[in-house]
């Protein structure tokens, strides 16, 4: 099938079998892997958007969480372990470190170091006695089964990682303890929250960390998003609002990000698009909400949704510059999306009746085929659902994405296109 309305901007993969009735006629064809078994439960969490790639430079390695219960939310100072997936020895398994601060959604927000890939990466811990949360960066080469390198531990803010820039050297932070009491499904639960009862701090926003000097600089506090988002929401006043999803563009000249309150009230829920220069200046509310799970694109352009339409947002023009597909294509545009590595392929994962699927577009040329549905087992909304969260490997020839495997257990799943 072909579809007359796509950007340019290719290689990759769908998932478990292929309806036949949407079958690609582009000349790639699809297969699905499971990589991760039962009895324990193994998920990576968060969405292959931004290039956040579960493989490590060498594609060897794929870096998962693992646990024994998928029924509930962690309970306070509840370990994960972290296990390296060897891709290339019958996908054995290998724990090396322990989290304490993760959810189903997000993980521990893992992420390879840009800066050094092949063995370096980030995620997120809190200290078992104050609950504090922090960013962790982790070796694989270092010593029998690897090692902390560096803890990023402020007991002023304590903050985790919240997105790491493309291009390396810095991530922005959030309070996860914050998002436990207001988007449990995002936050870390009981962690030590040093903003309880204040809806717009002037100590507590985005911030961003020096990966090297652990330098940590609050960009945007509570207060001046609440300010600024006033005119238009004077409701502010009555929220106690809390942030979701710093995404780093392709160039790490801009911060994407959704300042929320009373998320989980549908009549009451206030949420703003903006983006944000990473040295602070440059806030800049959006005109048209941008919904759904955004991606960047090139430049300043965001990959989104507006009404039923896949759609590219310019954030600089504050206007809608294009559409990815229609709305037969993708069902769901709001659903979990990601641009491949190259800029090639993008893939749009939806939930419908209790499986997820994956459209598998190739930018080029407009061919596409959407996968069959990987099981949820239930897990189909709440804090515990298994969202769709597609994620490139980094030559844009392969998909990490999650399912319930036949034996109820929460499992990995590679998508390969060929």
């Amino acid at each position: 099938m072909r579809i007359p309305r796509l950007l340019l901007i290719a290689p990759i993969a769908v998932c478990v079998a292929v309806d036949p009735a949407v079958a690609a006629d582009g000349g790639f064809t699809t297969a699905v892997r499971q990589i991760t078994f039962g009895p324990q439960h193994h998920f990576f969490g968060y969405i292959g958007h931004v290039r956040t790639i579960p493989w490590n430079q060498g594609e060897r390695f794929i870096v998962v969480l693992r646990t024994d219960f998928q029924e509930r939310m962690p309970r306070p100072g509840e370990a994960a372990d972290i296990v390296l997936v060897d891709m290339q020895n019958k996908f054995s398994e290998r724990v090396i470190e322990r989290t304490r601060a993760w959810n189903f959604q997000q993980g521990t927000m893992l992420y390879w170091n840009p800066a050094a890939p092949e063995t370096q990466f980030f995620f997120n811990d809190r200290d078992p006695q104050t609950h504090e949360v922090f960013a962790v960066l982790f070796d694989i080469s270092k010593g029998t089964n690897g090692r902390r390198v560096t803890e990023y531990r402020f007991s002023d803010t304590p903050v985790g990682n919240s997105g790491v820039a493309q291009n390396g050297g810095w991530f922005c932070a959030i309070n996860y303890a914050r998002l436990a009491r207001l988007r449990p499904v995002t936050g870390y639960p009981g962690a030590h929250d040093w903003t309880l009862g204040v809806r717009h701090p002037t100590n507590d926003g985005i911030f961003k960390v020096n990966v090297v000097t652990k330098e940590k600089r609050l960009l945007i506090s509570f207060k001046q998003l609440a300010d600024a988002v006033r005119p238009t929401h004077p409701e502010v006043d009555e929220k106690e609002l809390f942030i979701n999803h710093t995404l780093w563009n392709r160039d790490d000249d801009r911060i994407y990000f959704f300042v929320r309150g009373d998320f989980d009230i549908a009549k009451k829920r206030l949420n703003v698009a903006c983006v944000l220069k990473p040295d602070g200046t440059g806030l800049r509310l959006f005109s048209k909400f941008i919904g759904g799970h955004p991606d960047w694109e090139v430049g300043h352009r965001m990959i989104g949704v507006t009404d039923t339409e896949q759609i590219i947002y310019d954030t600089d023009e504050q206007k809608v510059v294009g559409n990815i597909g229609s709305p037969a294509l993708i069902p769901n545009p709001g659903g979990d999306i990601a641009l491949s590595p190259d800029g090639k392929w993008f893939v749009n994962g939806h939930g419908d009746r209790g499986a997820n699927h994956y459209t598998i577009l190739r930018l080029a040329d407009g061919a596409w085929t959407r996968t069959a549905g990987l099981n949820q087992g239930g897990f189909t909304s709440g804090d515990l659902r298994v969202d769709p969260g597609p994620l490139w490997n980094r030559g844009s020839t392969q998909l990490l994405v999650p399912g319930v495997a036949p034996d109820g257990t929460r499992q990995l799943f590679v998508i390969d296109v060929k």
